[in-house]
């Protein structure tokens, strides 16, 4: 699927807010769906870039035979769900946004490995 399918896909997920593709090497977003006044996709996508680089830059340091998954920052009322694309060989990330009290992170996570999975980029 294209990255405005995998997008939407994304968004279909119980109490999802917004999602986005973004490029951790320019902090650049690829595209997004959702969002809205509170919660500006563009400026959290390049917000987040920085949180995936040092992670990257952290697993090297450490010389560590591993790749992130996903990383997980829980706020009082969101969950923000970032999964790298490595799998797909380029410098990635989906960003999903998710209202902590309609959402199952458990089904939420395993959404975003299908999206992943069935993306091309």
């Amino acid at each position: 699927m294209n990255i405005e399918q995998a997008l939407r896909d994304a968004m279909s997920v119980e109490g999802a807010v917004g999602v986005s593709l973004v490029d951790y090497d320019s902090g650049m977003t690829l595209g997004t769906q959702g969002g809205n006044t509170l919660l500006d996709l563009e400026v959290a996508g390049a917000g987040n870039t920085e949180v995936v680089r040092a992670k990257m830059r952290t697993i090297a340091a450490l010389q560590l035979d591993d790749q992130i998954e996903d990383i997980l920052i829980t706020l009082q009322r969101q969950y923000h769900l970032i999964r790298p694309l490595a799998a797909h060989g380029t410098q990635m990330f989906l960003y999903l946004v998710l209202d902590r009290s309609r959402a199952n992170l458990a089904l939420a996570r395993h959404h975003l490995r299908a999206v992943e999975r069935n993306l091309v980029v």
